[in-house]
């Protein structure tokens, strides 16, 4: 059952595929059930990554990076998160924000913060959550106040990939006080060895163990004029891009965690025995299954629709929020049903279906909740 093939695949985006199926063969699999269960930053599987090419690919040829498209980044997503999502996070949040530096920022901040990103020498990261605010990004309140030669921010952030980890990251600040509260936000960028700059990682998560996630305290952080990308007060538009092409590479997060459990259903079923024949003998398990495969098609046939059309910019943000929608809530449903499928074996541990099941629990949240996601459909259907 090869349920990630290419048939759907643009020919452009199969070689990047095959190259990151047959890495999280060789390096993601062997020893997902190890990280997951320590919660240890997987250091040597990026560094692997790096080598293959990987990693931080998505950060344009001009800066040293392989300016994979949004097609091959979700050729990459599917397959490294059929593997493991934690794991896979990481290898996806080196260069998280990097694009948009890249997009909006200046030549001068792409030499700075992208190049060593690309050359593998930093790790960046992105800050937009706070501990009492996550979807409403015109809720925040982490402030940015001008001074004569920078900005003082001060706030905190919460749930940031890499907090810890990072040599910088793009973080979200309220500069103005506009009726609009849209108008209100900027981008910047933020060193972590700046003076004022605090993280530490949150407390242990259920999945999803080897990304590791931190809780920034920023007092009196100073940041230089040069660090503001793009203009002041446009970062909630430049966000908005962003999480565009986010949700569609969610898509495949979901995508590959599905196909991860319907395969664990599959095997499970077909080999484990009850009342005297195989339990794939009793039809409804066959019904289950056959639910199984056809929402996941379902699911997959629109997330590679919608990267298309999130691709040429038609009607992008429509069409991200239904793939993040569909694929990452069909995960949901295939880990609880295959869950269900295994019997007691399920709570085990050392299965990697409980590690699925754990997993798909949180692509449904980040990247804005899917109840958010809906709001966006019903918005942008009219």
């Amino acid at each position: 059952m090869d349920l990630l093939d290419d048939s759907v695949v643009p020919e452009h985006a199969r070689p990047v595929k095959e190259r990151a199926r047959a890495f999280a063969a060789d390096h993601i699999e062997p020893v997902a059930a190890d990280y997951h269960s320590t919660g240890e930053y997987p250091w040597d599987v990026l560094e692997a990554g790096m080598d293959a090419g990987l990693v931080a690919g998505d950060i344009g040829e001009a800066w040293g990076g392989n300016g994979y498209d949004l097609l091959e980044q979700l050729a990459i997503a599917e397959e490294l998160f059929r593997a493991d999502a934690g794991i896979a996070l990481t290898l996806q949040l080196t260069s998280f924000g990097c694009s948009i530096v890249e997009d909006y920022g200046t030549e001068a901040q792409a030499e700075e913060w992208l190049e060593p990103v690309a050359a593998h020498d930093q790790v960046s990261g992105l800050a937009v959550s706070e501990p009492d605010t996550g979807s409403d990004m015109a809720g925040m309140t982490t402030a940015a106040e001008r001074t004569d030669d920078g900005w003082l921010l001060n706030g905190e952030k919460y749930w940031v990939g890499n907090a810890v980890e990072a040599d910088w990251l793009t973080l979200y600040a309220e500069t103005d006080d506009h009726e609009k509260p849209h108008d209100n936000y900027s981008l910047f960028i933020v060193p972590t060895d700046a003076e004022g700059y605090h993280a530490e990682h949150i407390p242990e998560k259920i999945g999803m163990r080897a990304s590791k996630q931190g809780h920034i305290v920023l007092d009196e952080c100073f940041v230089p004029a040069a660090n503001l990308v793009g203009e002041r007060g446009n970062g909630f538009r430049m966000l908005a891009d962003f999480f565009n092409k986010g949700r569609v590479i969610v898509g495949g997060h979901g995508l590959g965690l599905a196909a991860a459990a319907l395969e664990e259903a599959w095997t499970f079923v077909h080999e484990r025995e009850a009342f005297d024949r195989s339990v794939s003998e009793f039809q409804a398990v066959q019904h289950i299954l056959a639910d199984m495969r056809t929402e996941f098609e379902a699911a997959r046939a629109l997330t590679w629709r919608a990267a298309e059309q999130v691709h040429a910019g038609e009607e992008p943000g429509l069409w991200a929020a239904m793939a993040k929608l569909k694929a990452t809530e069909v995960a949901n449903d295939c880990a609880e049903r295959s869950m269900q499928l295994h019997g007691g074996r399920s709570v085990l541990a050392e299965n990697r279906i409980s590690r699925v099941y754990r997993d798909v629990r949180i692509p449904v949240i980040y990247e804005g909740a899917n109840e958010i996601q809906r709001d966006l459909v019903y918005r942008q259907s009219g």
